[in-house]
């Protein structure tokens, strides 16, 4: 004997849930999968210490120290709050080149021929570097120098850095060196003259190629200082520098700091 209602059919919106529930878990886990092992392959061929894609330009570009906001260095000699900002900047740039220090993490390098350390099959890590010290900026070091790298007695410091490109031999194999000029005949004359530490604005071979952060752990760029030692006070000089290099280009108007850096100097007397 049957008795009716013992039995109720099954749901149908039930049964349609947990179907499309599995098949989203199945589906979502199939794309788990897949992307951990994508992720997986794609970091086996990334090296932890040199970048497998550079989004930086071949051709280093320029760059001056003390950093200023629109690379504007503007001074007031009377005004000690003026300088003294570009003082304590300078100071924090140049510790680290400091003969002390350089002398006890990196090495004595032979001048006129690149640094090479290859890996040849085995890891060579850490990259040694090249000593640059902070006596070789001569009047521009800041050590024991009563007028704060000039900026007390308008005749201020700038210093010329290259940015650093991996793996670049930057002067291919020549001798390279920076200058700097007014932009412009008046710029020009309201200059007025100028020294570079090092010398003739020089930088050596020694200092390249750069290997990366990770691998160059104690690398310090080469610098070139320039001492401004009469500019006209009170106007507003456009400077230009650049560095003169066989494999660098300097004249590409789409990159205004390829290979050079353009910088406003003011030097305010009253």
């Amino acid at each position: 004997q049957v008795i009716e209602g013992d039995l109720e059919p099954a749901d149908p919106v039930s049964s349609s849930l947990a179907f499309i529930l599995l098949f989203y878990l199945v589906f979502y886990g199939f794309l788990t999968a897949m992307f951990t092992l994508t992720m997986w392959v794609m970091l086996q061929t990334v090296s932890d210490h040199t970048p497998k894609y550079q989004d930086r330009l071949a051709t280093p570009g320029l760059m001056i120290r003390p950093k200023t906001e629109n690379l504007d260095v503007i001074v007031n000699v009377s005004d000690t709050e003026s300088w003294d900002q570009h003082v304590q900047k300078l100071n924090k740039f140049l510790e680290p080149y400091n003969d002390s220090i350089q002398a006890q993490k990196n090495d004595v390098c032979l001048p006129g021929r690149y640094y090479e350390q290859p890996d040849n099959g085995v890891l060579n890590y850490p990259k040694r570097a090249c000593q640059f010290n902070r006596t070789q900026l001569g009047d521009c070091s800041g050590i024991g120098d009563p007028t704060h790298y000039g900026y007390s007695t308008g005749q201020p410091c700038v210093f010329i850095k290259m940015n650093r490109v991996i793996n670049f031999y930057a002067g291919a194999n020549q001798s390279m060196n920076v200058t700097c000029v007014g932009k412009r005949d008046e710029d020009a004359e309201n200059l007025g003259n100028f020294v570079m530490f090092p010398a003739n604005g020089n930088i050596d071979l020694m200092y390249f190629p750069y290997y990366g952060k990770k691998f160059h752990v104690n690398y310090t760029q080469p610098l070139v200082a320039v001492k401004f030692l009469n500019v006209t006070p009170n106007v507003e000089v456009n400077v230009e520098c650049r560095v003169n290099a066989a494999n660098i280009a300097t004249d590409d108007e789409r990159d205004k700091f390829a290979g050079r850096v353009a910088f406003k100097l003011r030097i305010n007397k009253t």
